[in-house]
């Protein structure tokens, strides 16, 4: 009995949206409800770096969801994954300007910004850890040389999507393959 609650006495009818709610088994927020709470959080706590950051989140998502030639508009985990490390990349890339040309605050503000868009992000491997993980992808590629760096970043970077900033790990790739 989807969408049906059941008593001895009476039926009620239950939209699907409470259902899911409802049900035993939990499901994962889809990322553009958790920012659109986490906006009105922001706002109730007048938290403006946190605003800023989930506003760009937000618009990034609407974005990647009109996008032309997008045949379903729902976003795949992997899509909401590579959406937020965009983000990420561009405040870091901002931040690496800004503290050569000298603005501090600007930087202050992306550093800010850049706390709360990595929250959304899953744990990045680091170390040994990843190291481990960049060895085994080596191993199965049967790189031996530099030369083969291609083909083990294109392994690496299915193996770890979401898992390690793709720079991290060429760099750690052409250190293990040197």
């Amino acid at each position: 009995m989807t969408g049906l609650a059941y008593r001895p006495d009476i039926i009620i009818f239950v939209p699907a949206f409470f259902a899911t709610i409802l049900s035993d088994t939990p499901t994962a927020m889809p990322l553009k409800v958790t920012i659109d709470h986490d906006i009105k959080d922001a706002m109730r706590a007048k938290d403006q770096g946190a605003l800023r950051a989930l506003r760009a989140i937000k618009a990034a998502i609407l974005v990647e969801e009109t996008a032309e030639g997008r045949t379903d508009p729902a976003l795949s985990a992997a899509d909401e994954i590579r959406i937020l490390q965009k983000q990420v990349k561009q405040r870091r890339d901002a931040m690496e300007q800004f503290q050569q040309n000298g603005r501090q605050d600007l930087a202050d503000k992306e550093s800010e910004e850049l706390a709360v868009i990595e929250r959304y992000l899953p744990k990045q491997l680091e170390g040994p850890e990843l190291e481990a993980r960049i060895k085994a992808v080596i191993e199965e590629t049967g790189a031996t040389s530099l030369k083969d760096l291609g083909k083990v970043m294109g392994a690496a970077s299915k193996a770890l999507a979401g898992q390690a900033d793709n720079k991290v790990v060429s760099e750690m790739v052409k250190k293990l393959l040197s």
